[in-house]
């Protein structure tokens, strides 16, 4: 055991039931830290070439973050890894709540699944004690059941993370859930765990998370909190409708302003994620019936009227939700006690679930929100995912691809919120039209009529709620990050609110002002920024942190806290390196998988521009993204016409063992 971290992780062998520890070395902590940079070390060895997402030869991990349990602010994050199903590269979801603290209590940094039971079973670990334990009768129970009961069954105070309906039936859209609603939901890594007969984790214990110097902790605590607490009386001016008009700004200014940390701590702390719905909503970054349109005014809805409006989403809060280790509180539990759905204790809708299922399938029903959301919680699903296959389905069917008849005579349309739950409920059955639609749009579109371009994902991975076309930095992070359709890495709206030149002295400070036409072509400082994060945010999925402590402006100082928590004495720039060698083992990853992104994670060309809209606040916005790709690969040292790595790029991160073995 060293500072932050336990040294050692379990490897659970499923065929055979064999339960084993392993002591990892020191030097593996020092040159990737936990969490990501651990699963990167362990899976690009340990998974074959030819493995099948769903075979024995995938292995599944569960890791903590190096930060997770020393006192850190914003460290309380956990990553399930593996292949991933839906793209058949590196796969890994990110979620929060407890778990991660658990795991790391329980004795161990990480957890891996390897080959597959006979029957179903959990997994319980308590103080660094392990058994497999039967789970057929809990087989077919959703992920709040099955939380309650195994927490009754087992005795000690554990934390869970378990699939339900959707895992057990190998959606490629399925999560893994703890807290009962915290979801780590993208990569189909809820599939893999349903392939494996592997129903829940049950972890906790005792063990202790040293750290060498608990004082600076408390003092880089203090300092943030000290910022963190400032301001807040601007909320009170935070309503609807002021969203709303600088909303309607962004859709007429022919400049921006780049976005504060300082106003996203106010929003996200009132709030939650659900701040930006109108904001996004009117100004173009919320997608829009299927992709084809921007900005919701244009479809005769008012974003401060309906279910996206904030206020009446939290008119119906009663608590507020912390992770572990959060001083933010962005999440929230309800009690929904008015309209067709009543709901008990339910967890509030974050933005993309609001946008799924509200503006791109122009649906204004809050309560059929809140009931989708519950229900695809509780079944362990995607929302992003889901939403975007019925967008799709609502096209197709607009189109005549698909009948009435092959939508078992639900009378699917833009905006009937009852017909959608019918097809939410038969997606997570596999019942009927619903098996089609359990696996996402690529494959959907793929069994009916040989793919089409009206199905909106990324290497199969379905693509969020934040549009390329008012961002084009998502154009890049959506083809060039390892999990392609992912937008928690980089941005232009995130760079803009890490603050990353306060954390990394020598990177020149982003343009407080710039003209919004030429966000569509290469700028310098803009794409430093954007390589930085891309690697920045490997570093931090290592040691548990959060996105949300990341936007804070630079505040979140998690380089002085590792250096504070192990006792080494690096500057930042070193753990920058960190990050980059995990982000260049996740893309080798792929290369060795087969996968060449600039081919297989393309975009589709609506998501584009192409064809160009003729209304909204995305009218005419056509882009050549070449040139932003160029930029972005060449400042990763990646090859420019398949954004691998290169010899030369893995010669210098030490990973020569990694060159020899990827097909470059």
């Amino acid at each position: 055991m060293g500072n932050g971290y336990m040294g050692k992780i379990l490897n659970v062998h499923l065929g055979t039931g064999v339960v084993a520890e392993e002591i990892l070395p020191e030097e593996v902590y020092e040159k990737y830290t936990s969490g990501m940079g651990l699963a990167a070390y362990l899976l690009y060895d340990r998974i074959p070439a030819q493995a099948d997402p769903l075979g024995p030869d995938n292995i599944l991990g569960f890791v903590s973050g190096l930060l997770t349990g020393t006192n850190a602010f914003f460290t309380g994050r956990w990553m399930a890894v593996a292949k991933s199903p839906l793209t058949g590269g590196w796969g890994d979801a990110n979620s929060g709540g407890w778990f991660s603290y658990a795991l790391k209590k329980s004795g161990y940094d990480g957890v891996f699944f390897h080959g597959v039971s006979p029957a179903p079973v959990y997994l319980k670990i308590w103080d660094g004690r392990a058994e497999l334990v039967d789970a057929s009768h809990l087989w077919g129970l959703d992920t709040a059941a099955t939380d309650d009961r195994i927490k009754s069954e087992v005795g000690h105070k554990v934390q869970v993370a378990a699939i339900g309906q959707a895992g057990e039936k190998m959606s490629l859209l399925a999560g893994i859930v703890t807290d009962k609603a915290r979801v780590a939901a993208r990569s189909g890594l809820g599939a893999v765990m349903g392939s494996k007969k592997l129903k829940a984790l049950a972890v906790g214990g005792r063990q202790k998370i040293k750290a060498a110097d608990p004082d600076r902790i408390k003092i880089l605590n203090a300092e943030f909190r000290q910022w963190f607490d400032n301001g807040q009386t601007l909320s009170r001016f935070l309503g609807p409708r002021t969203l709303n008009l600088f909303g309607r700004v962004l859709r007429v200014s022919p400049v921006a302003l780049a976005q504060s940390g300082d106003l996203t701590k106010v929003a996200l702390r009132k709030y939650g994620t659900c701040a930006t719905n109108v904001l996004s909503s009117e100004g173009g970054d919320s997608p829009v019936r299927n992709w084809k349109g921007s900005g919701v005014k244009d479809f005769g809805i008012r974003p401060h009227a309906n279910q996206i409006n904030p206020r009446r989403i939290i008119d119906y809060q009663i608590k507020r939700y912390h992770c572990h280790s959060c001083p933010l509180g962005c999440g929230g539990v309800m009690e929904i006690n008015d309209g067709p759905y009543p709901l008990t204790k339910t967890h509030k809708p974050e933005y993309e679930t609001c946008c799924a299922f509200g503006t791109l399938i122009l649906n204004d029903d809050l309560y059929s929100i809140f009931k989708i959301n519950d229900m695809l919680n509780r079944a362990g699903m995607d929302t992003i995912g889901a939403g975007a296959v019925v967008a799709w389905a609502l096209e197709c069917h607009e189109n005549g691809l698909l009948s009435k008849e092959d939508l078992d005579d639900i009378d699917l349309a833009w905006g009937n919120s009852e017909a959608v739950i019918r097809i939410v409920e038969k997606m997570i059955a596999r019942d009927g039209i619903g098996d089609l639609l359990a696996d996402g749009c690529k494959r959907a579109s793929e069994r009916l009529c040989g793919g089409d371009t009206c199905a909106m994902h990324a290497g199969g991975q379905e693509l969020p709620m934040h549009d390329p076309r008012f961002d084009p930095g998502f154009a890049v992070s959506y083809v060039l990050e390892p999990t392609p359709g992912r937008h928690t890495s980089h941005g232009y709206q995130w760079i803009e609110m890490y603050g990353l030149n306060a954390l990394f002295k020598d990177l020149p400070k982003l343009h407080t002002v710039s003209l919004i036409r030429d966000k569509y072509r290469p700028d310098d400082i803009r794409n430093l920024h954007m390589v930085t994060a891309s690697r920045y945010m490997q570093f931090v999925n290592g040691v548990g942190g959060c996105l949300f402590g990341v936007q804070m402006a630079g505040k979140l100082k998690l380089t002085e806290y590792v250096n504070a928590v192990t006792g080494w004495n690096h500057p930042p720039e070193h753990y920058l390196l960190i990050g980059e060698r995990i982000q260049n083992l996740r893309q080798a990853f792929n290369a060795k998988h087969g996968i060449v992104p600039l081919r297989d994670f393309a975009l589709p060309m609506r998501a584009l521009g192409n064809p160009p809209l003729d209304s909204g606040p995305m009218k005419n916005v056509c882009m050549d993204v070449k040139s932003l790709y160029d930029a972005f690969l060449e400042g990763m040292g990646w090859n420019r016409d398949t954004a691998i790595p290169t010899r030369a790029k893995l010669e210098e991160l030490g990973l020569t063992q990694v060159e020899m073995k990827t097909r470059i």
